[in-house]
């Protein structure tokens, strides 16, 4: 990779360590976007540089938009979601541009941290089956431990659907607990 691909994942990577939520005593962002890239690097050992990119900042700084500041409605959490993810393609963007990389390679991260072109792009479909399996792999047990049954099968059924037969397959291969096994098998009946 190019001098300014490392630049810009120091750069992703200086920002995500500010996180002051901690998981295993790391940043919290910074570790998600070290197993989403690890994901997308497994899913597609020869992601373009803009692909790897995109996964390195795909939550960049997320903690500097707290949910609680959005109705808690479905409404509010959409609209949450929207403003984030333009938050973070402006965020990388910024960064992009300032250690050199192009309007084009710019306009190809963003419009994968928007998903703009989700599912016909390839790649974005990458990003959606590594996003999807962490998820799965790091997210969903502590989600469904305080949820009930009946939304967390809502939302692996909404993962499922999204997801490629490759990524499916990989999801099938974790190591979940019994409950979570039993939730996705449920979902997937």
């Amino acid at each position: 990779m190019t001098e300014k691909f490392h630049a810009a994942i120091a750069r992703f990577d200086a920002e995500n360590s500010r996180d002051p939520n901690l998981e295993n005593g790391r940043p919290r962002e910074l570790l998600y976007a070290e197993r989403l890239t690890g994901w997308v690097l497994k899913l597609a050992p020869n992601a373009s540089e803009p692909l790897l990119l995109a996964a390195r900042c795909q939550h960049i700084c997320r903690w500097e938009s707290s949910r609680e500041d959005y109705p808690a409605t479905r409404a509010g959490y959409l609209k949450w979601r929207a403003d984030l993810k333009k938050f973070h393609a402006e965020k990388s963007g910024a960064i992009l541009r300032d250690v050199g990389y192009d309007d084009n390679t710019v306009r190809c991260v963003q419009e994968l941290n928007l998903k703009k072109n989700f599912p016909a792009d390839p790649e974005c479909r990458v990003l959606e089956d590594a996003l999807c399996l962490v998820f799965l792999k790091f997210q969903f047990a502590p989600l469904a431990a305080k949820s009930e049954d009946e939304k967390m099968i809502n939302a692996l059924r909404k993962s499922w659907a999204k997801m490629t037969d490759a990524a499916r397959a990989e999801a099938l291969k974790l190591n979940l607990g019994t409950r979570e096994t039993d939730l996705i098998a449920r979902a997937l009946a």
